[in-house]
């Protein structure tokens, strides 16, 4: 199979149910097979739509694998059917679906297509957007609905091709008004809830930005491998530049405000981390509270490492392919600007090319320090000034001082050559002030030292000072060096210190997954890209540094310098943190059923300790009075005893049927008999036995598809519960509704309710939320109920009543009707 070239993927992804995705897919096989392509479904979900099951007329067909699961009969996918067709392209629905447990190869149909693509085989699937894993909560916020059938986002990213299949929420309203895609029962429920306009609308959006951002990953892929440096504007992205001074608000909204005048625009905050004297005095603070501004107005913020600010923020704009970048206008005022050069504006005007340069006025603009701050590392120009100013600024002193002879006496002199021989150190470090010193040294001892005209010395005096002025001259330079060089480390561990404060930032913000570290690692440090490798590479133009046992941080794109490197390592380490936290969490996920047991045995020893031995008890002392020998009974006592012993061992007897019940459950050796099972069948049974409640009219109510036994015993459980929270003189309410296929079981209570926070336990055995005393059961109820629910293929959920109080809602398919998945589908969400 290593020959084989991999198949290719594309996906039409709906923005909602009905929007025709399945319609479309099936078209494409059909005009792929008129061109000659060898095209089978492997499987096709149409949901007794006559038109899109037209589009299935004269495409081959594999047959679907029959399967078992507790007693029901489904249909999946025969994917080694499939495999050993061979085709040229499968066309295969439902990406997301589950399949049925213990049948097939893998547990989700999304795998199985991975599996045609490894053989050769192209797939064209379908799903919708509320099936991404990213949006999964984002939907159910929206709709209230939860999806259980998910697929990874990389999944879809993979894909070859990627095709919106979208519709106006009005005209999907329409269509679901006319019946193309619920049947007319269904309609009704479906419109008032999940396919509201505003939930249509927020649907149609999430796919819309989804696609979009994988449109322009495509876009950066493209651009990147071609070379392509020029900006093209298919997107206004708008960049602005953090110094971390207090001018950053206004320049954050300013730039907001740039990106918000075009829809779907960006806003990136960039704060470059340097090496040089800017970054000196940098407010950490200012960049926290600056970036969560960012981030509240939708945008995101990004810290890079580079020496030169201005090459640096212009390389970053083209690499995200920016169409406008804004920054502050210079804080050093007209002198500073005039003895240090152009600013890092100028600079990024100078680069920008295509890319707008904004430059923002702020109330901080020209009030910056005198001193020079804009370059403290010896640049190449500086280099060269140096030397080149220690020979001629001593040159134009002297030419000046000649003209006022006479007017100065050789101690200013001398100094004013020493201030001068300063000055060169600052710009050319030790070595040019050593020129400085011997060039003022000559100069002084030719011009100004008696003889003047001669370098001879004929005063004793004459000759201390000057060679107290080479010394001294000597010593300042030095001493401006080393504070110099000093003041370079500082700012090159303030940089260092900054990146890594950012780095833990994100990890606090939970960025913390090894694909977001490596993507903000490939961010940071400039690189074409980040990869976490088993063994370091050999590859030319690769950085590789280890990141934990077995485990290397690779980096492809520039060559980078000894400190670099050194921030680099410790980026490796939180990877390798991340590495090592995600196989922790790993064997932790396989000792948790372990542990999951325990507590279930200690709490089944806790529970039947008492709940087993009351009834037992009671019972025990009955029949024991009845065979006693010392006391005559009247009838009426004896009936009384009896009752008692016969109430204790049913109670007994249900208790022990529940245990039972429940670990078969667990076992999955729950025997099953589905089939069509009216309401009117089981819901007469649950009332007589619970006085509590009453049932709301049923009629037209569609029959479900379940056991009638298992689904009494589910009711029975509900109402006992909901009967036994609510208040006096007020009876717990059954109504039913039938939506999408299914029919929907409302059990209604109006008691004190549940807390949120006590949802995740409501299920869990042996749990007596919101009881006060231990005689009311063992807490198996709510939990051997939802088991038999979703081992019918359904699903039992709370929700809280209107006006106070808990509902429990038992969904289960329509009878009849062709079940394709053993897990629950989600109420008018499943469609196609």
């Amino acid at each position: 199979m290593s020959d084989v070239r991999p198949g290719r993927l594309k996906v039409y992804l709906g923005a909602a149910p009905g929007v025709g995705k399945t319609y479309r897919m099936l078209d494409e096989g059909r005009r792929r097979a008129a061109r000659g392509a060898d095209v089978v479904v492997g499987f096709a979900e149409c949901h007794g739509r006559p038109r899109t099951e037209a589009m299935l007329d004269g495409l081959a067909r594999v047959p679907r694998a029959a399967c078992s699961y507790r007693g029901g009969r489904f249909e999946e996918m025969d994917l080694d059917a499939v495999l050993a067709r061979r085709p040229q392209v499968a066309i295969v629905d439902e990406c997301a679906h589950s399949n049925v447990p213990g049948e097939g190869r893998n547990a989700k149909r999304w795998q199985d297509i991975e599996m045609l693509l490894a053989a050769g085989i192209d797939v064209v699937t379908a799903l919708n957007i509320q099936h991404l894993e990213s949006l999964n909560d984002v939907v159910e916020k929206i709709t209230g609905v939860p999806q259980h059938e998910t697929v990874p986002d990389e999944v879809v990213r993979r894909a070859w091709q990627i095709e919106l299949v979208d519709m106006p929420p009005e005209g999907l309203r329409r269509r679901m008004a006319h019946g193309n895609i619920y049947p007319p029962e269904a309609i009704d429920a479906a419109l008032a809830n999940y396919f509201r306009p505003g939930n249509l609308t927020a649907l149609r959006q999430l796919a819309l930005l989804w696609v979009a951002d994988r449109v322009d990953e495509a876009l950066q892929e493209y651009r990147s491998r071609h070379g392509i440096g020029r900006i093209w504007e298919t997107r206004e992205r708008v960049v602005v530049a953090l110094t971390g001074g207090p001018e950053g608000d206004t320049l954050v909204r300013r730039a907001a405000r740039i990106a918000d005048r075009s829809a779907g625009g960006d806003l990136l905050a960039v704060h470059v981390a340097r090496s040089d004297g800017l970054a000196a005095g940098v407010s950490h603070a200012s960049l926290a509270r600056q970036r969560r501004l960012v981030e509240d107005l939708g945008g995101s913020y990004h810290s890079v490492v580079g020496d030169d600010v201005a090459a640096t923020l212009v390389e970053f704009a083209r690499a995200e392919n920016a169409t406008q970048l804004v920054l502050g206008t210079s804080r050093r005022g007209r002198l500073a600007r005039f003895l240090t050069g152009p600013g890092t504006g100028e600079t990024v005007t100078a680069l920008s090319g295509d890319i707008d340069v904004h430059r923002v006025t702020h109330e901080r603009a020209g009030r910056g320090t005198l001193l020079p701050s804009r370059r403290r590392t010896l640049s190449p120009v500086r280099l060269i000034a140096g030397p080149v100013a220690g020979l001629v600024l001593p040159v134009l002193l002297t030419a000046v001082l000649a003209q006022l002879r006479g007017t100065l006496n050789l101690t200013s002199e001398a100094l004013l050559f020493l201030l001068t021989v300063v000055g060169v150190a600052c710009i050319g470090g030790v070595a040019s002030a050593v020129i400085a010193s011997m060039t003022a040294s000559l100069l002084l001892n030719y011009w100004f030292i008696p003889p003047v005209g001669a370098f001879t010395l004929a005063e004793p005096n004459a000759l201390v000072a000057l060679a107290v002025f080479v010394v001294v001259a000597a010593v300042v330079a030095a001493v401006v060096d080393r504070s110099l060089r000093l003041s370079r480390r500082s700012a090159r561990a303030t940089a260092e210190a900054e990146t890594m404060s950012s780095l833990a930032g994100s990890i606090v913000r939970g960025e913390a997954t090894i694909p977001a570290l490596l993507e903000r690692t490939r961010e940071t440090f400039g690189m074409d890209s980040a990869d976490l490798l088993d063994e370091p590479p050999d590859t030319p133009g690769v950085t590789a540094v280890p990141a934990g046992p077995g485990a290397f941080l690779a980096l492809r794109g520039r060559t980078l310098s000894s400190s670099e490197r050194r921030v680099l390592a410790a980026f490796a380490a939180h990877v390798g943190s991340a590495v090592e936290r995600a196989r922790l969490a790993e064997a932790a996920a396989e000792v948790e059923p372990v542990r999951a047991a325990d507590r279930l045995r200690t709490a089944l020893l806790r529970a039947v300790g008492h709940d087993l031995r009351t009834p037992l008890a009671a019972g025990w002392a009955a029949v024991t009075s009845l065979r006693g020998r010392d006391v005559a009974f009247t009838a009426e006592d004896r009936e009384e005893l009896l009752a008692t012993a016969d109430e204790s061992m049913a109670k007994l007897n249900r208790l022990v049927e529940n245990l039972l019940d429940l670990s078969r459950l667990e076992a999955g050796a729950l025997t099953l008999n589905l089939r069509e099972t009216s309401l009117e069948e089981v819901l007469p049974i649950v009332l007589a036995d619970e006085p509590g409640a009453e049932a709301a009219d049923l009629e037209g109510i569609p029959p479900v598809l379940a056991d009638p036994p298992l689904l009494e015993r589910v009711l029975a459980n509900l109402v006992g519960n909901a009967a036994r929270h609510s208040p006096a003189g007020k009876k717990a309410l059954i109504t039913a509704s039938a939506l999408a296929g299914r029919v929907e079981l409302r059990v209604v209570d109006r008691g004190p309710g549940l807390p949120a926070d006590g949802r995740e336990r409501l299920f869990e055995p042996f749990q007596r939320l919101g009881d006060t005393d231990n005689t009311t059961g063992l807490g198996l109820g709510l939990a051997l109920a939802r088991g038999l629910t979703e081992a019918m293929n359904g699903t039992l959920s709370p929700e809280d009543t209107p006006g106070g109080g808990l509902t429990m809602v038992v969904s289960l398919p329509v009878g009849g009707r062709a079940e394709t998945t053993p897990h629950p589908v989600e109420p008018v969400a499943g469609g196609t």
